[in-house]
């Protein structure tokens, strides 16, 4: 191995076992970033009450940290790139846990959302550079399968979330839930400084396009904000308007920027290869199927079923529990046969749970419900991790980092669209049902006595109903789009890649 490629550890890193340190390394901080979206969650309603503020500003809690981490994962993959992919991976450890100590020692919710932006910074760190990191360490017939085994400790760290969350709110109090990160941070620093392999030094000296990180950034915070604010500003509102046009204006800019600098934040030849834009889109699709579904459930399970919260919130995890069980499995089947198979395969088992929400309707049978739930997770565990790799083996080896950061950038934006798109058209369907039947303009539908249960029931499928018949259309045209993904070519010249990378050893 040439010496700007030597592990910190020469005589262990020689061996074929130390991708497998590696990937434990990047497992942590998986593990860290993945609990903490779906922990926080849990408290929102405790911090609401403990900093006596509106829903509005709570929302930001959570806003601040989507935001901001979306819009600087592309600039944290191109720096990666630049300054090496292990130095920022470990930044990312030491300034996520800086975020989660500042957001447990919060006195106000102003605090609160400001350490949530440094705590996102953190997490864009990791995010940009694990997928790059596991690229760069596993060879192309093993890469499907190490990028599945971090797919499974995702979902599984995002199951256990709401339960760790909720015994430490109840046990020690909600501050716990930040400082749970600080062990780990520490433990994935320590491993990082002694496992990761030392940084690539770029042949050239290049500049940073921060002229168009900065176009790139506000236009996608723009956009996003448009998209969050549309329901409660209405989409005809002046400041929503605005949004969307700055928005365009500035995404035109960047555009027009990348095509003239000589080293652009993202190389836009990456989307000219079929396999990188399909692979993209695909997944952003997948992340909005995923969480639509996953924001529409609670309201569907507790308010047309009946069930507790509690039920619910067990009903809900065997999403993340079969993705966990099934992605390891679907990367090393990947590695063989190539991902077309699988991403197809799993998009068309995901489109068949979605046909079959079309049919629970008002009083479905908890067996049936519980096996369509599993039968999504499977879908997206059998499509993510070949999806990713496919799209991580497709970059140049110079450009993984920025690959990564529009991978997980992709999925960020299709989390997002996916509850905020969905909500619009459920709420926009709902409330048309319910003027019909005479209820015109009614707020907080199933606390309004006024309204009889049924119609409140039929005006809830009806806008539910139809937002599954939009997801079942998404996944058959991501099916459709994988058919197309050409890995098989792309996997061949990765494997030549990994095989030329060994060999100067």
């Amino acid at each position: 191995m040439s010496r700007t490629l030597q592990f910190p550890h020469p005589h262990f890193s020689s061996r074929p076992s130390w991708k497998w340190f590696i990937l434990s390394t990047v497992l942590m901080g998986a593990t860290m970033s993945a609990l903490d979206v779906s922990i926080v969650n849990v408290a929102m309603p405790t911090l609401k009450n403990t900093f006596n503020v509106s829903m509005a500003v709570i929302e930001w809690i959570a806003m601040a940290y989507m935001l901001t981490l979306t819009i600087f994962l592309p600039l944290f993959g191109r720096l990666s790139d630049m300054y090496g992919r292990s130095k920022l991976y470990n930044i990312g450890f030491v300034v996520f846990s800086v975020g989660s100590l500042l957001c447990g020692m919060s006195p106000t919710a102003g605090f609160m959302i400001v350490s949530r932006v440094i705590q996102a910074i953190g997490a864009g760190l990791l995010q940009a550079n694990s997928v790059a990191i596991i690229t760069h360490a596993f060879p192309a017939n093993e890469r499907g399968k190490a990028i599945g085994i971090q797919g499974a400790i995702q979902a599984i760290s995002m199951s256990v979330g709401p339960f760790v969350g909720g015994i430490l709110i109840a046990t020690v109090g909600w501050r716990a839930i930040f400082y749970i990160n600080i062990p780990i941070g520490i433990l994935g620093t320590l491993a990082a400084l002694f496992i990761l392999p030392p940084n690539q030094k770029v042949k050239e000296k290049e500049k940073v396009d921060y002229l168009g990180a900065a176009f790139f950034a506000s236009g996608l915070a723009f956009l996003v904000l448009a998209f969050n604010e549309g329901v409660k500003l209405g989409w005809a509102s002046h400041t929503i308007i605005m949004y969307f046009l700055s928005s365009t204006v500035l995404l035109s800019l960047f555009i027009i920027t990348e095509l003239r600098v000589e080293h652009p934040l993202i190389d836009l030849k990456l989307f000219k290869n079929a396999t990188f834009l399909i692979g993209n889109l695909t997944g952003m699709l997948s992340y909005y199927v995923l969480f639509a579904i996953m924001f529409l459930m609670p309201f569907y399970l507790e308010k047309v079923l009946g069930y507790s919260v509690a039920l619910t919130g067990s009903l809900l995890t065997p999403i993340p529990l079969a993705m966990a069980v099934v992605a390891p499995f679907s990367g090393h089947i990947s590695d063989k046969y190539g991902s077309r198979i699988m991403t197809t395969s799993g998009m068309l088992i995901s489109a068949l749970a979605c046909f079959s929400l079309l049919f629970m309707g008002v009083s479905a049978q908890l067996p049936l419900l519980v096996a369509v739930l599993i039968l999504l997770g499977v879908g997206m565990g059998l499509f993510t991790p070949p999806n990713n790799s496919a799209i991580m083996g497709s970059a140049p080896r110079d450009k993984l980092g920025v690959a990564g950061g529009v991978l997980n950038m992709m999925r960020s934006l299709g989390l997002i669209f996916g509850v905020d798109i969905s909500g619009v058209i459920f709420t926009t369907l709902e409330h048309r049902y319910l003027a019909e039947k005479g209820y015109p303009n009614a707020q907080h539908v199933f606390s309004n006595t006024s309204i009889p249960v049924s119609i409140k029931d039929n005006a809830f499928m009806h806008g539910f109903i139809v937002v599954m018949g939009v997801l079942l259309l998404l996944n058959l045209l991501s099916a459709f789009l994988s058919t197309a993904n050409k890995s098989s070519v792309v996997d061949a010249e990765a494997a030549e890649a990994a095989k030329e990378f060994v060999d100067g050893a």
